[in-house]
């Protein structure tokens, strides 16, 4: 059985969510491999890695890592079924695929990325309290998710649950070259965050004209 985030997005915290979360029992989850350039600059042409995460959904210790990589220099061949259909990873959806003998049979979920990561949250901070912040008319915000894989989860949660402007979220569709940028949210790479909040690479006070500065700013890496 496998699970698949809708749009093939999931962050790192919400696999771990999903890891230790989604149910019921029985149908927990044994791990989770997370395909991500995490704040490096990411594409085609750049980096990309492998994460693995473990049943409690905590990273995989070197250990373990080292087993696989092991394990993979005794590999000679391997096999790939090329009839298998491809999957619409666009909506939530069980696909099954047998083996005409019966053999073998292979569950393909897509699910919500941002269901359960958000449940969790919900469990562990007071979402009441924070909107009534966010709704006063003296407080102002703005979220830069820099193209990565956290912008469905910063509409999710901002604008869909909390009930913000869309404005709240700035760079919030995932590109799988980070829009171009580096997602490494600092004084250097969040530019567009950073001259929004009224600084400059130095966070030295630049001369905004008449715009208006958000009280509070914030960013996400990558993943």
């Amino acid at each position: 059985r496998f699970w698949v985030g809708k749009d093939v997005f999931l962050s790192p915290p919400a696999v771990s969510a999903i890891i230790r979360e989604r149910g019921p029992k029985w149908q927990k989850a044994f791990g989770a491999f997370i395909l991500t350039a995490s704040h490096n600059p990411g594409g085609p042409d750049e980096d990309f890695g492998i994460k693995y995460n473990c049943e409690h959904g905590q990273p995989a210790p070197a250990s373990l890592t080292d087993a696989i990589y092991e394990g993979t220099t005794t590999i000679k061949s391997y096999n790939i079924c090329q009839d298998f259909p491809t999957i619409d990873v666009s909506k939530a959806g069980l696909t099954t695929v047998k083996a005409e003998d019966g053999s073998t049979e292979v569950s393909v979920e897509v699910i919500s990325s941002t269901e359960t990561h958000v449940a969790l949250l919900k469990s562990i901070f007071d979402f009441d309290q924070i909107k009534t912040l966010l709704d006063r008319p003296d407080f102002s915000m703005v979220y830069d998710t820099m193209h990565g894989v956290n912008g469905p989860y910063a509409k999710k949660i901002f604008v869909d649950v909390l009930g913000q402007s869309e404005a709240v979220c700035m760079n919030g569709i995932p590109k799988d070259d980070f829009g171009g940028g580096h997602a490494d949210p600092n004084l250097t790479y969040a530019k567009e965050l950073v001259k929004t909040m009224g600084l400059d690479r130095k966070g030295m006070k630049i001369d905004v004209g008449g715009a208006l500065i958000p009280e509070f700013g914030a960013a996400a890496d990558g993943d």
